[in-house]
């Protein structure tokens, strides 16, 4: 098989979509499958690694979010790019101009689609204000995947979700955990003295994007009334983005460490005791895995990830969507119980060891062939594809 991913972001870039799209091709690669890239090109120029054709575009940063970058180039220069070396299938994990001229120029070529569901684009109309937009958007993006022999997504309630909202061939993959990288092991007592804490106090940690669809004021709000009930308690913040100024002006005592390289960022983890995860944005949240992979006890939403993998007060805890007054005060009440977090922690971690990239790598490759035998089969009548 020969598998051309289209994606506004590869490795090294530090996110979510980078990340799980890096361990799937490492995997698909032990495997003897033919990858190729079609991306932005990045700030630094350097060929994607282990890729047998790579193609890079022109790009341009978002508005307001100069770090994410949107892919731009015309069908035309894609069909070229494929006829010398056309895939097996397509995976289309942006549904951004970049995935819409792969959408286009696939469907020319008659190659078949698979298009994953990265980013909660309709979700984002509402932290950046304009609401107004969101309903278009939910009818671009069904209009989008119903081109695709199908879409694959992280959960069952996102599944469950573009159902309802008219999304067809919907498919559940979810994501993996590199349990021996991210483990209590790691725990780093010359890293907690750089956070001038001892042995037996408190950690709470946020990993993720400083930005506004994180839920930021909630977690500002959280961790302001966790201080105040444990006043020995550290605050470490990992990550970046234009909201950090603004949250770090909120939380003066917090250690803000900026992004953090990946070969380093399990021992911030496995050093910290609680993992606080206020947002709602994400289609999955890697890094509630790895929180819960590295032994924390988690308190976040029952959304993505965490509905997934917590069943609360066993391995963690969750509480309903936007009850941001349960949140606080799950997590106000756990940070003044040592044994209970110490406790879900090591659950947790049980957990999370479940998710194995091989194994989600072997269903990736199995929805792949699928999709391949779905395109060639005879289409019935009463079904007619977008294109």
């Amino acid at each position: 098989m020969r598998l051309c991913i289209v994606s506004e972001t590869w490795a090294p870039e530090i996110n979510g979509v980078a990340h799980t799209l890096s361990r799937l091709h490492q995997e698909l690669f032990r495997q003897g499958v033919c990858v190729d890239v079609i991306r932005p090109r990045p700030r630094v120029t350097a060929p994607a690694a282990n890729v047998e054709q790579e193609l890079q575009v022109n790009c341009c940063a978002m508005p307001g979010y100069k770090d994410v970058q949107v892919g731009l180039t015309r069908p035309s220069t894609l069909k070229r790019f494929w006829r010398e070396h056309r895939p097996s299938v397509v995976y289309l994990a942006t549904q951004g101009p970049l995935g819409w001229a792969a959408r286009q120029a696939a469907r020319q070529l008659n190659i078949p689609l698979v298009a994953g569901w990265h980013t909660n684009f309709d979700h984002y109309c509402h932290d950046y204000g304009v609401p107004w937009l969101a309903s278009a958007t939910r009818r671009y993006l069904r209009y989008f995947h119903n081109g695709c022999e199908m879409t694959l997504v992280p959960t069952r309630l996102q599944a469950q979700a573009l159902r309802e909202q008219g999304i067809h061939d919907v498919h559940v993959m979810a994501r993996g955990i590199e349990g021996e990288r991210f483990s209590p092991a790691h725990r780093d007592m010359a890293l907690r003295q750089q956070w001038g804490v001892s042995l037996h106090q408190p950690v709470a940690l946020y990993v993720g994007r400083l930005a506004l669809e994180k839920n930021l004021t909630l977690l500002q709000e959280t961790l302001q009334a966790m201080r105040e009930v444990r006043p020995d308690m550290a605050q470490v913040i990992v990550g970046d983005g234009p909201a950090r100024a603004q949250l770090a002006k909120a939380l003066p005592e917090a250690h803000f460490t900026g992004f953090v390289e990946r070969e380093d960022l399990a021992r911030y983890y496995a050093s910290a005791d609680l993992f606080i995860f206020p947002s709602l944005s994400e289609t999955w949240g890697n890094v509630v895995a790895e929180a819960m992979a590295s032994g924390l006890a988690v308190v976040a939403y029952r959304h993505a990830a965490s509905a997934e993998l917590i069943e609360s007060g066993q391995n963690g805890i969750t509480v309903a969507p936007e009850d941001s007054e349960a949140f606080q005060q799950a997590a106000v009440e756990l940070c003044q119980h040592p044994a209970d977090y110490a406790r879900l922690g090591r659950v947790a971690r049980l957990r999370a060891l479940e998710q194995s990239w091989t194994g989600i790598a072997d269903q990736f490759l199995q929805y792949l062939h699928q999709a391949q035998e779905a395109y060639h089969a005879p289409t019935p009548a009463c079904r007619v594809r977008s294109s």
